[in-house]
């Protein structure tokens, strides 16, 4: 049996709404000036070119990202040097800047990588990923940025900033139909007097399962149990509602609510031991994964999938004091709720089914002085965070079905799944009769309850017209409560527990205080109008992870980074082409990796010392009228240090880091007559082979991959509307995005496949501005 998914349109529907763009004018855009768009950024908490930052930074504004159709924030790993974004589901995301990946959910551990959003730190793994649109600006950082961003940043931040209200009216709508029955629809409405303005976005998209999951279908093994929806499908909904008040010429304030909703049919986890019935063990093929028949009363949930979400409130406050001295204010509260029930085994056996049922609020406070005189400009300032999150993983499984997959009962002689794809359930035989099953569930909790207090300041100077020193320091006090609570009981067949730490449902729990100084030295060096240089360097650190597992406790020590980095910004054929490079090495100490225990549970430990150096590149130019070009390319040699003290992990790469990337694309528009434009955008992007753990197993990584992604379409010229045929992966490349996983802990890994060829047709409309 083979996947046999079709795209289907209606040709009525679509004929409705071309006749309807038709019909609407809208004033013409401001024709290109055959240069670069200038991009402004805030990395260091004040206005500024990108030129003139002496950090590596990729910054695209909206307009940019709508041209090359990137709408997902794992779509800016294709256009971005150091920038790997990961996404097995909205639940579970992982986020990887300069070899360093951030994506553990457990609540007692800290991420590495700082989202930002709207300026406050959103970076809780299961709380991070969010629909990016009707976006202004989106700024990605690479280094440790902690001094101004947070001991979250200690490789590197992602900063998004969404559109702003405005007092001009404006609107617009974009609908899209494609391939694996996909719909969308994304938009907005702006506008107001010159006190108030409000904003309001919307984004919806859905789209059927890429990998076919046959369970519960009359020739599967659970003819007569819940039928699964097909693995990979998505469903999720966004609105964000923005106000803007300027009751005077010195205060502005901005308050920013976000609510989101995921319900997608989660992920595909392939067995790569045991094939569905009559299919085989590739993983982009069609699966059978039934999940738990108790799966409603024990995981939480009757189906696997993701029920995700999130709500985000944000208002910031800009107040003027004097010409020189602006007093900044962002408070921000978030809350997440999510449960993810998956097979983890991947299989039709009922074996290891889980769940996830997450949890957190954050709130944080932030207050800043920027001061900008002549030749010095000052920034201090004190912020507040607090994250209180849990993380729950119930799990499900027949016992004996347990034992024989992960070979204690072999002296049976009885495989886990025969080769017609049915189980052996061999619990009848264990108990002499007694049963015919035996269902086994326990769960398992941490807790986090963190606090983190800071205070800053930063000082750049201007020493001459064309040198600048900048000094930063930041003080960080953070405050950790751990804990955890397991019901795990005895197994009927064995008289103990399969794996985790019982506790009898006691809740035991640790805290413990932490404090450290993070500085950054920056020097740039004007060597002409359109030529700097950069020298940086930086402290990071990742604070430690207090581990609570029943009565253990232990302290893994914080992970310290040192970055050296140098680099040249510039800009040349009278801003038809910008380019940056640079250069890096990172020393690290305590290097912390996440590792899955014999009992399928993933903790942290410290691996040693490691070590990063790096090269980066991006360059942005015009070609001639109507082409632009981009490209870019990242080269990280980081792994832990070749020496005995670093144990069995020395000398292996960082996982979900490729070695090099590259990508090339563009857009290109003409126009084919007074009135319509011919518009269209191209992104190549390559990565070399990548391993999926850190033990750098052969068989659990990907060999390199390249795709393309391609937009074509028909505008009218004043840009009151425009027709798009877009697809991605348009070779229909078959990649993995992970390997391994839970199931590899107990001697069944699985492989999550890339997503395939997407295509469709996009409509969209303008009204106003």
């Amino acid at each position: 049996m083979l996947i046999t998914h079709s795209a289907k349109f209606s040709l009525r529907p679509l004929t409705l709404i071309v006749s309807a763009l038709l019909a609407t004018g809208v004033a013409a855009q401001e024709p290109d000036k055959g240069e670069i768009e200038k991009i402004t950024v805030t990395t260091q908490k004040r206005v500024q070119a990108i030129q003139d930052v002496p950090v590596s930074i990729s910054a695209y504004n909206g307009d940019f990202l709508e041209r090359l159709g990137v709408n997902e924030l794992d779509a800016l790993s294709d256009i971005t040097p150091g920038l790997v974004i990961q996404e097995q589901s909205p639940n579970n995301p992982g986020f990887v800047i300069r070899g360093i990946t951030s994506d553990s959910g457990s609540s007692q551990s800290s991420p590495r990588v700082s989202i930002y959003y709207n300026g406050a730190d959103v970076s809780r793994s299961r709380g991070s990923y969010f629909e990016l649109f009707d976006i202004e600006r989106v700024e990605v950082v690479k280094g440790p940025q902690a001094t101004l961003f947070g001991t979250a940043a200690s490789v590197g931040a992602l900063s998004v900033i969404t559109n702003k209200p405005e007092e001009d009216f404006s609107a617009k709508i974009n609908a899209a139909v494609g391939n694996f029955g996909a719909t969308s629809l994304h938009g907005y409405v702006t506008g107001g007097n010159a006190t108030l303005q409000g904003r309001l976005a919307v984004s919806y998209r859905k789209r059927d399962g890429f990998i076919e999951n046959i369970a519960g279908d009359a020739d599967s093994q659970t003819s007569n149990g819940t039928k699964q929806d097909d693995m990979h499908a998505i469903d999720r909904q966004a609105v964000r509602a923005s106000l803007r008040f300027v009751p005077n010429d010195k205060l502005t304030g901005d308050i920013v609510y976000t609510h989101e909703k995921n319900a997608d049919s989660g992920t595909s986890f392939k067995n790569a031991n045991y094939a569905p019935t009559g299919g085989d063990t590739s993983p982009y093929t069609y699966v059978e994964m039934s999940g738990s028949p108790y799966s409603k009363a024990v995981l939480g949930a009757e189906k696997l999938g993701v029920d995700r979400t999130v709500d985000d409130v944000n208002l910031t406050l800009n107040y003027t004091l004097s010409d020189s001295t602006t007093l900044t204010s962002i408070s921000a509260f978030r809350r997440f709720d999510s449960i993810e029930v998956f097979d983890a085994d991947g299989t039709q056996a009922w074996f290891l089914e889980f769940a996830e049922d997450a949890q957190g609020d954050q709130f944080s406070q932030e207050l800043r002085l920027v001061n900008v005189q002549d030749k010095l400009t000052s920034i201090a300032g004190v912020s507040y965070f607090t994250e209180d999150g849990s993380q729950r993983v119930p799990f499900s499984t027949e016992e004996s079905i347990f034992l024989n997959c992960v070979g204690a009962l072999s002296a049976l002689g009885q495989p886990c799944i025969n080769a017609d794809g049915s189980v052996n359930v061999l619990s009848a035989v264990l108990t002499a009769g007694a049963f015919s099953e035996i269902p086994y569930s326990s769960e398992f909790t941490n807790y986090g309850d963190n606090k983190s207090y800071s205070a800053f300041a930063d000082f750049t100077y201007l020493v001459s017209d064309a040198l600048e020193l900048t000094a930063g320091l930041r003080y960080v006090k953070e405050d950790k409560e751990s804990a955890y609570m397991a019901v795990i009981p005895d197994s009927v067949l064995t008289g103990g527990t399969f794996f985790g730490s019982n506790t009898d449902g006691e809740t035991f729990s640790a805290n413990q205080s932490y404090r450290d100084w993070l500085p950054r030295f920056n020097a740039l060096y004007r060597i002409s109008p359109d030529l700097n240089i950069y020298a940086t360097l930086s402290k990071g650190r990742r604070s430690n992870v207090l581990d609570v597992t029943g009565s253990t406790v232990s302290d893994v020590p914080a992970e310290i980074i040192w970055n050296y980095e140098a680099g040249i910004k510039g800009q040349a054929w009278q801003r038809k082409l910008d380019y940056s490079a640079s250069v890096f090495y990172q020393d690290y100490t305590h290097f912390q990796v996440t590792l899955l225990g014999d009992d399928g549970i993933a903790y942290q430990a410290d691996a040693g010392s490691a070590t990063n150096i790096g090269v980066e590149g991006e360059l942005r130019t015009i070609v001639g009228e109507g082409l632009q070009l981009f490209a870019n390319f990242a080269y990280i040699d980081a792994t832990i240090d070749d020496d005995a003290t670093n144990g069995n992990l020395a000398g292996n790469r960082f996982r979900l880091q490729p070695e090099r990337t590259f990508s090339l694309g563009g857009s290109y528009f003409t126009a084919v007559s007074n009135d319509f434009n011919f518009t269209s955008s191209a992104i190549f992007s390559y990565r070399s082979d990548v391993f999926f753990e850190a033990a750098n197993q052969p068989n659990i990584s990907e060999d390199a991959v390249s795709l393309a992604n391609l937009r074509v379409g028909i505008e009218r010229a004043d840009a009151s509307w425009s027709v798009n045929l877009v697809a991605s992966n348009i070779f229909d490349k078959e990649y993995l995005v992970d390997a391994g996983n839970t199931g590899g802990a107990f001697g069944n890994p699985t492989f999550v496949a890339g997503p395939p060829r997407f295509y469709g047709i996009e409509f969209s409309m303008n009204f106003g501005g």
